[in-house]
């Protein structure tokens, strides 16, 4: 008999106590994955062979007595943009649709050092270059709560193979909010670690001075389980931090009250009235609870999102630049003109927008020697349809891409830690609030993030809508 995959830490728990084999929760999640995933698109490449052989040999060494780490045993994806030994790594692309990786990405190497099971890599926009995972090589990516609605990206294909239980948990990238938006839009958890704290070794570059590994799982728990597995200094990376793996678990019990800060002016400003009706419940829900909410101040916010797009198209279009002009007609339209846009900031442009981030990482770091973490909306809007370019919020239109970016990127181009969680649902799709916290504080997101866990606990995706159309 099938079993519906639990959350991580369950299964862990239960692996350990061999109430549980890895061989039943990989058939677990292999199941749902062909009964979802014609219509969803999570993945690209499903390693059903190698998952089952992976999960006897973890199974073979716990009836040995031996564990290799928290997540030995467990079943997880990993996005199509992060390399796997020996295996095709499309990057999302028709240009790779046939590449195979010489070597794992440093991700990879800390997964299959914990013992886990691969059961393969998920779709992503093309190049990572896109929030909504509508891939014109590979299928157009499906919201599970919705399939009219997009599940966000680059990270769709990760968030929504977590949401239905076809992995445990996935890794994603994340240089604009590509884990974040994702997972607020698909009712998950996903983690962007500080800058250089997850290894970028093997994950093919979007913008290097933005670029982040981090996690996805169903709740706060596993993601911190999840990110202190994979967690710390991969020497081939020079942004690698020089740190050892990361242990927030621990932390979150923590009685200590929460200071919480709110920016009203930028992370509040012209938010969809629904959306942010949510977000201020659950914030009060939180005041009441005991922590300390207050304003603070970070004002070069004003100049975030140009010096954000700056830099991101900039050094994205440096690097695809050679292999654009070679292969270009291999490029999907949005991605192409993208790459193409990236040409248009000069010199001057790119450093004045590195001087703004200097003031922006300052102005956050003043602001955490008053609070905890700042909280704020993951996204000001309502998840979009798919194909839907333009969106509507009180009569106005909006650039959906713009506004699905413009409360997430703020924490890329200060390099600081952020997490989604789901706070409430509006219209039946879920409502991601959105935690920041200084440099290495992720025991502190993530404690947020389990404070408003502990208040409000997404229900499952409705399984009546299991087929599109």
């Amino acid at each position: 008999m099938t079993i519906d995959p639990p959350a991580l830490a369950t299964a862990a728990a239960l692996i350990r106590q061999q109430d549980l084999s890895s061989r039943e929760l990989t058939e677990a999640c292999l199941t749902r994955i062909d009964e979802l995933d014609e219509v969803l698109r999570a993945f690209i490449t499903v390693e059903t062979s190698s998952a089952r052989q992976q999960a006897d040999a973890a199974d073979d060494l716990i009836r040995r007595g031996r564990f290799n780490g928290p997540l030995h045993g467990l079943p997880v994806a990993i996005k199509d943009n992060l390399s796997v030994a020996n295996r095709v790594t499309t990057r999302g692309s028709a240009l790779f649709r046939d590449h195979v990786a010489d070597d794992n990405a440093g991700v990879v190497d800390r997964l299959v050092a914990q013992g886990s099971v691969h059961l393969g890599t998920t779709n992503l926009h093309e190049f990572a270059l896109g929030v909504t995972t509508e891939n014109p090589h590979f299928g157009i990516c499906r919201n599970p709560w919705n399939h009219d609605r997009t599940p966000g990206g680059s990270s769709g294909g990760s968030a929504v193979a977590v949401a239905t239980g076809m992995a445990l948990g996935a890794i994603g990238s994340d240089t604009s909010g590509s884990i974040r938006i994702p997972a607020a839009a698909c009712g998950v958890v996903g983690l962007k670690p500080t800058y250089g704290r997850v290894s970028t070794y093997g994950c093919y570059p979007e913008a290097w001075s933005l670029d982040h590994v981090g996690v996805l799982t169903r709740t706060v728990e596993d993601a911190a389980i999840l990110f202190d597995a994979v967690s710390g200094h991969d020497p081939r990376v020079a942004s690698s931090l020089d740190l050892a793996p990361s242990r927030t678990v621990s932390d979150l019990d923590s009685e200590r009250p929460l200071r919480i800060g709110i920016e009203e002016s930028f992370f509040f400003a012209d938010v969809d009235p629904g959306v942010e009706s949510v977000v201020r419940e659950m914030l009060q829900s939180l005041a009441d609870a005991g922590a300390q909410v207050q304003a603070v101040s970070v004002p070069s916010l004003s100049d975030a999102i140009y010096a954000l797009t700056v830099i991101d198209t900039a050094e994205t279009t440096a690097f695809h630049d050679e292999q654009l002009r070679h292969h270009g007609n291999e490029y999907g339209p949005d991605t192409r003109l993208l790459v193409e846009c990236g040409a248009l900031p000069s010199a001057v442009d790119y450093l004045h927008a590195q001087q703004i981030r200097s003031q922006v990482r300052d102005d956050f770091r003043r602001a955490f020697s008053q609070v905890d973490v700042i909280a704020s909306p993951t996204l000001p809007i309502q998840t979009p349809r798919v194909g839907e370019p333009v969106i509507q919020v009180e009569g106005r239109e909006r650039d959906r891409d713009g506004e699905l970016m413009r409360l997430v990127g703020p924490a890329n181009l200060a390099g600081i830690p952020a997490v989604s969680v789901p706070c409430g649902l509006l219209h039946e799709m879920p409502v991601g609030m959105q935690f920041m916290g200084p440099a290495l504080g992720e025991a502190a997101v993530l404690r947020a993030a389990a404070a408003v866990e502990s208040r409000y606990r997404l229900p499952d995706v409705p399984r009546r809508r299991a087929t599109y159309g």
